[in-house]
């Protein structure tokens, strides 16, 4: 066993000790020097020679020795702000780097928590990822990307195993999802809450995913993939669906009053009996989709495509289709008003549409607290 580290030690601290003494005495002696000898040096060259009263010259010389001080005590201020700032630094940069390993552990443990058999567990730590997204930007992306893994790794659709409803199983037999799965309805609410926040990913996988009955009321689901993901009657009130993608999807009977769907992909995307009052559908895809029985009263259609689209029996009084492209919709039996705006040289009656009173101002929505309990009558439409 080596007993000598300690002893070995003392004479490297002792050197550093007088070294740094040396240095201080050096410095001493260094300022000492320049207000003793400078400023008769200075004195003696300004006046070159010249003779002057003695009592005038040590005038001349404190004068230079005042200047000098000052100076000295200047550098003096400036190295110690300097000092100060170095050390403040240093400090920020030992702060960012206890923070970010504190920030690390937390995403790990909560990273843990998500394959937790117990559900509070789960939620805890989905609830500590959002907590760690809103606070860390870096880590707002991966934090997405893990929310929408667990809602397509524990939400599949058509379900496979585990409590979660059939796929033939009516909807209205079917519990809200913050019900049946609360801790997927965390996830998803994070996750839309989190898109509102400018990212680095421009598009989030959430396709082929069961979503029936959802809390989507208000949340930011822009540039989202829901390709052939099931949203049977869930609630997308005033939820924004910017850009996202919706191709083959179920959207029966959803909510989407007041809802923004611009630019968005839905071609082939069955909206029987959805509900689209009053929503923002510029310029978005509805090629071959079924919108029989969808309720699209006051909504701005224009630049949108309803290429081949079925219309048929759907509520269409308000509308705005002013530059909408219906070449190939089926339109008959579908309700209109004085108030439906068309595309130019399109002729309503020809299509079968039925002319009808306009309903007048929309009443507020009514959000149901407790969920998406809404029981749907049956569409008229299904086979």
């Amino acid at each position: 066993m080596d007993m000598g580290g300690p002893e070995r030690g003392r004479p490297v601290g002792r050197r550093r000790v007088v070294a740094g003494l040396l240095a201080g005495t050096a410095v001493l002696a260094a300022v000492g020097a320049l207000l003793i000898l400078v400023p008769g040096m200075v004195v003696d060259h300004d006046l070159a020679g010249a003779s002057v009263a003695a009592q005038d010259r040590l005038t001349a010389v404190n004068d230079v020795r005042t200047t000098l001080l000052q100076a000295v005590g200047g550098m003096v201020v400036l190295f110690g702000a300097y000092a100060t700032w170095r050390q403040l630094r240093v400090s920020q940069e030992g702060l960012r780097v206890s923070q970010e390993g504190h920030v690390t552990d937390r995403f790990s443990t909560a990273v843990d928590q998500l394959g937790s058999d117990k559900l509070e567990t789960r939620i805890g730590g989905l609830h500590a990822l959002w907590r760690i997204a809103e606070h860390s930007a870096r880590d707002r992306d991966a934090v997405l990307s893990i929310q929408a893994a667990y809602l397509r790794t524990h939400l599949p659709w058509p379900p496979t195993e585990g409590p979660a409803p059939a796929a033939d199983v009516p909807i209205n037999d079917i519990a809200p999802l913050e019900v049946r799965a609360p801790d997927a309805q965390v996830a998803l609410t994070g996750l839309g809450v989190l898109l509102l926040h400018p990212r680095e990913q421009t598009w989030l996988n959430l396709s082929v995913t069961d979503l029936r009955r959802a809390d989507c009321d208000g949340l930011w689901l822009n540039d989202v993939n829901l390709d052939r993901s099931c949203m049977e009657a869930a609630g997308l009130y005033h939820a924004n669906l910017t850009q996202a993608s919706l191709v083959s999807a179920n959207l029966r009977h959803a909510d989407l009053t007041t809802a923004i769907l611009r630019r968005t992909r839905c071609a082939l995307t069955d909206l029987r009996g959805a509900n689209l009052v009053q929503a923002d559908l510029r310029d978005s895809d509805f090629t071959e989709a079924d919108l029989r029985e969808a309720n699209l009263r006051k909504t701005d259609a224009s630049g949108a495509v309803f290429h081949d689209a079925d219309l048929r029996l759907a509520d269409l009084r308000g509308a705005d289709l002013t530059t909408a492209d219906l070449r190939g919709a089926r339109l008959t039996g579908a309700l209109t008003s004085e108030h439906t705006r068309w595309p130019p040289a399109f002729d309503p009656a020809a299509a079968g549409v039925v002319p009808t009173t306009d309903p007048g101002p929309e009443p507020p929505p009514l959000l149901q607290p407790p969920g998406i309990t809404t029981q749907h009558p049956p569409l008229r439409s299904l086979p």
